[in-house]
C-alpha cells in the first residue's frame, strides 16, 4: 500500500509593518534591549519586565526585509532597566536541593553517592551493582569523617 504524502506546511507571513511587537536585526538593538540569556550573563533576573517588548530577528530573516519573524531561533527582547539582580539562596534552600540531588544519586544498595543521577526508577540501583562490577573510585564521593562545613553568607 503506497504511503501517503503529507501536505506541505503553510507557511502564516505576515508583513514586518503589522507584527504586534518591533522587530530588530542583529546588530541594530537599541541600548537597553537584552535577551534572557544576556540578562543571565550580566547576573540579573526578568524582574518586573511582563513580557518580551521587542523581537531579535533571526540571521535568515534578515535577508527578508519586508517579513515578520516566525521562527523558533528569533529571541525576545526584555528591558535592562526593569530588570533585578538574581535571588541568592538561603543555606537552608541549598541544603534542601542538596538533600534532594543526594536523593537521586546515591544507590539503594551499596550507599555510594555517584556524581550523576543514577537510574532509580528503572533500574533501583548503580549500574555496578546492576551488573555486579566494582565501580571505578572517581565516579563516586568518597566520604569524609569530618562534616563539610559552607563559608555561605545567608
Amino acid at each position: 500500500m503506497p504511503r501517503t504524502r503529507r501536505k506541505a506546511r503553510e507557511v502564516m507571513r505576515v508583513p514586518r509593518s503589522e507584527a504586534l511587537l518591533p522587530e530588530y536585526d542583529r546588530g541594530t538593538v537599541p541600548e537597553g534591549l537584552v535577551t534572557r540569556r544576556t540578562l543571565r550573563e550580566m547576573g540579573l533576573s526578568p524582574g518586573d519586565n511582563q513580557g518580551p517588548v521587542a523581537i531579535l530577528r533571526c540571521r535568515l530573516c534578515a535577508t527578508r526585509p519586508n517579513w515578520s519573524c516566525r521562527h523558533p531561533t528569533r529571541g525576545f527582547l526584555l528591558r535592562v532597566d526593569l530588570a533585578k539582580p538574581k535571588r541568592v539562596p538561603t543555606l537552608a534552600q541549598e541544603h534542601a536541593l542538596d538533600r534532594a540531588m543526594s536523593a537521586r544519586s546515591t544507590c539503594s544498595r551499596c550507599s555510594r553517592r555517584y556524581f550523576y543521577c543514577l537510574p532509580l526508577r528503572t533500574v533501583g540501583c548503580c549500574d555496578p551493582c546492576a551488573q555486579g562490577y566494582e565501580p571505578t573510585p572517581g565516579t563516586y564521593v568518597t566520604t569524609t569523617a569530618t562534616p563539610v562545613t559552607h563559608r555561605l553568607a545567608a
